[in-house]
């Protein structure tokens, strides 16, 4: 669910709210759709934020600005600052809320004009979906992953990954599943 997630931006002033995104969700190329909106986007004199998990060689990978990894001083400034936050949660946040709200947090210092946000797991449900608006919500393919928590059809994975369609918003699907073409468009309309 999204209340630890919520509990913590809120205790942290909703950095999210102060941010604008294109959030992104599906199976299968999530993280080369995110790493090439950065760069075009950048290349377009935006200033940049990038979400990604997992990392590959650095943990820093997840969090960055500009096409840089989060500074090793900033990350631990900030996880400073929110360790006692969420340690003073009656229900404890999970590493990837953990990371999310890091992430959100030095977004908002950063000043960024568009963070490019890659969903965990779900969509619906995960932690990154804590944000209220997109000016994209971008779901990649869709293909059976995760189906003890996201479900057993293609067609119910894709229900849970349109859970980033946000109301007002555009949506871009990537995929060419039909079955996962008619969920998405459903949920949009």
């Amino acid at each position: 669910g999204l209340e630890r997630i919520g509990e913590l931006c809120r205790r942290l002033g909703n950095p999210q709210n102060d941010l604008k995104f294109v959030h992104v969700a599906g199976t299968n190329g999530k993280g080369s759709f995110c790493s090439m909106l950065d760069s075009v986007l950048r290349h377009a004199s935006y200033k940049v934020g990038l979400f990604t998990s997992p990392y590959i060689r650095d943990f820093c990978e997840r969090i960055r600005v500009d096409g840089e990894n989060i500074p090793k001083q900033d990350l631990a400034e900030i996880v400073a600052y929110v360790q006692p936050i969420a340690d003073a949660m009656e229900d404890k946040p999970t590493e990837f809320e953990l990371i999310t709200a890091i992430g959100l947090e030095y977004f908002k210092r950063c000043a960024c004009d568009v963070v490019v946000l890659e969903a965990g797991m779900g969509g619906r449900l995960d932690s990154t979906n804590i944000i209220e608006s997109a000016l994209l919500s971008v779901i990649t393919g869709i293909s059976l992953d995760h189906t003890a928590y996201l479900g057993d059809t293609v067609e119910k994975i894709a229900a849970e990954k349109a859970g980033i369609i946000k109301e007002g918003g555009s949506v871009l699907y990537c995929g060419n599943d039909a079955r996962v073409r008619a969920v998405i468009k459903e949920k949009a309309d």
